[in-house]
């Protein structure tokens, strides 16, 4: 488990910023490529069925321009892979949606639609686009990510993330390191992902299944002060703190 745990900057607030006014700046491509340009493994978006941040044309423009690789988040509906497999991005992740949350609030019910869920993965499948999922750290779920076809998930660090108290972060840490196990003894590749910041994603990083984080909201509410490629350098070195904690 020595390889290099592959960044991907979601870009989607640099998009709320623009939507704020409904102007052209700032323009979530150019942070993408300045994300590439600090040594972002990959990009990642959510386009949401409100287009409350990132629209269409957005998706298009960053496949077309980045150098790295695109992961586009989306919910289990005709309309959004219709526009993936329009697009043909590198990944497409699976993800929950309501159209009240602020955000995405918890991981995806795959026990509950596994029948709909595979449908949609062999679709993107077929047409060469990785499939992932979007999941809380609970081993049924995960059972269900694989019995759906899944190739890998992204584990929802949203309640380490917001938790404050030490026993409960150490308690929702042990969930994580658990879920990442057992994932990974199902042959499941393991991402991690939501509300990690440079603080908090030391011990993250340190999980020797990880391979892969997608991290959005802290750098661009940081790059406000320090500048996103400053952020995203930032970012690295506090992922390689973590990997050197992982036992061998």
């Amino acid at each position: 488990m020595g390889n290099k745990i592959r960044l991907f900057v979601n870009v989607d607030h640099v998009a709320t910023l623009r939507e704020a006014r409904k102007t052209i700046e700032p323009d979530p491509l150019v942070a993408a490529l300045l994300a590439e340009q600090a040594g972002a493994d990959g990009i990642t978006v959510h386009l949401r069925e409100d287009r409350r941040h990132i629209q269409d044309h957005d998706v298009s423009r960053i496949r077309q321009n980045i150098t790295t690789v695109l992961n586009l988040e989306m919910a289990a509906v005709e309309e959004m892979v219709h526009i993936a497999l329009d697009t043909q991005p590198y990944q497409v992740s699976l993800v929950p949606e309501k159209r009240q949350e602020i955000t995405t609030e918890g991981g995806l019910d795959v026990f509950s639609q596994k029948e709909q869920l595979k449908k949609v993965g062999d679709r993107i499948q077929s047409n060469g686009i990785r499939f992932s999922l979007f999941v809380d750290p609970d081993p049924r779920q995960i059972d269900a990510a694989r019995e759906v076809g899944a190739e890998s998930i992204e584990i929802n660090t949203g309640s380490y993330s917001e938790l404050r108290e030490a026993g409960a972060v150490q308690r929702e840490l042990e969930k994580i390191r658990d879920a990442s196990r057992h994932a990974a003894e199902q042959g499941l590749r393991v991402f991690a992902g939501h509300g990690l910041t440079d603080e908090n994603v030391v011990a993250i990083a340190a999980v020797p299944e990880i391979e892969e984080l997608n991290i959005g909201h802290s750098l661009v509410s940081r790059s406000v002060y320090h500048g996103l490629k400053q952020a995203v350098r930032n970012m690295i070195q506090a992922i390689q703190a973590g990997e050197a904690q992982r036992t061998r």
